[in-house]
């Protein structure tokens, strides 16, 4: 972190020494490891709003948090600016998940960032499967490759929405702002204990709410939610893969009509930073109903909730009502 020195005036000093404040010091200019010893923020740059949700919760007073996606914007599809690449390279730690948005990775590998704490390396990925092989792309390359690079890595980056995994990922977020910021060590591991009680409760609450309940089949707009399905013994069927912007083949639209009926699906779920025709459309034609289940990529104003507790909450009473829970 860069701390500007300032010359102090005879009256200020004067001022300090009548408070018995002592002797003014300033953190060194190239210290990025400590945010000083009580003047300075260390500076976070997260890549969208999970990874903001912890850098805050864990940080608190500590830091400034800055996401690199803006509260609306669908994550996946982030390009960044010329001033949001020169901030980035800027901050005294980067907080990002790897594989999700490539122009993100693509501007840290080229940073000289100190902290660059990758997300995806603080848990274990899984591969949850292609939602189908073609995607509707028949004859061609209807989506790019920088579009696709989540599936073509075969490994699933949504781990925030299972709060079990997303607790392991605090716990490496606290453990690497430790050790940028050895000063406020305690506060980090304080915070994040606090927060990995807030994480437990809400397991605890998916557990208890859908342990029992009429079906265990859910439909939803794109496969962001395989974590969540595999940790509470659902199963997740996606209209599109892990890319949200995917279009379905006419071949998987009839095979989830005659899945709803052979599973007692009620619900078509589709989310607020999307498209939800498709959803909708699906809905309609299976005489379905349908919901909101929130991938919480981003925190607006049609949000079911503040921040990440209170959504994921949201999202337990509209699976439970989906799912007919006794």
């Amino acid at each position: 972190m860069n701390v500007r020195r300032r010359p102090i005036s005879g009256i200020a000093v004067a001022a300090v020494t009548a408070l018995g404040l002592g002797t003014l010091s300033a953190c060194s200019s190239d210290s990025a490891e400590a945010s000083g010893d009580g003047g300075g923020k260390l500076d976070v740059v997260a890549s969208f709003y999970p990874m903001q949700y912890l850098a805050e919760q864990i940080g608190g007073d500590h830091v400034s948090v800055t996401s690199l996606t803006e509260p609306g914007t669908e994550p996946h599809d982030l390009e960044l600016s010329t001033k949001q690449t020169a901030e980035l390279g800027e901050a005294d730690a980067v907080l990002y998940l790897k594989t999700l948005q490539p122009a993100v990775d693509e501007a840290v590998a080229q940073s000289e960032v100190k902290t660059k704490i990758d997300a995806a390396s603080l848990t274990e990925l899984e591969d949850h499967g292609d939602v189908e092989h073609d995607h509707g792309d028949e004859g061609g390359e209807a989506h790019s490759e920088e579009a696709h690079s989540e599936e073509e890595s075969g490994l699933d980056p949504h781990v925030w929405l299972d709060p079990v995994k997303y607790a392991e990922v605090a716990e490496g977020v606290a453990e690497a702002l430790e050790k940028a910021d050895p000063d406020h060590a305690a506060d980090y591991k304080k915070n994040a204990e606090a927060l990995a009680v807030k994480l437990d409760g809400l397991n605890t609450a998916f557990e208890n709410g859908l342990k029992d309940t009429a079906t265990k089949v859910f439909f939803t707009n794109h496969a962001a939610f395989g974590y969540l399905a595999e940790r509470y013994g659902l199963t997740q069927e996606a209209i599109t893969g892990l890319d949200p912007d995917s279009e379905p083949s006419p071949a998987r639209i009839k095979e989830l009509q005659e899945e709803a009926k052979a599973d007692g699906v009620t619900t078509v779920f589709y989310e607020t930073l999307v498209s939800d025709k498709t959803a909708k459309t699906l809905a309609k034609d299976a005489g379905l109903k349908t919901d909101v289940l929130d991938p919480l990529e981003g925190i607006t104003d049609r949000s079911k909730g503040e921040d990440y507790i209170e959504v994921m909450q949201s999202n337990l009473e509209a699976l439970k009502t989906a799912l007919g829970a006794k």
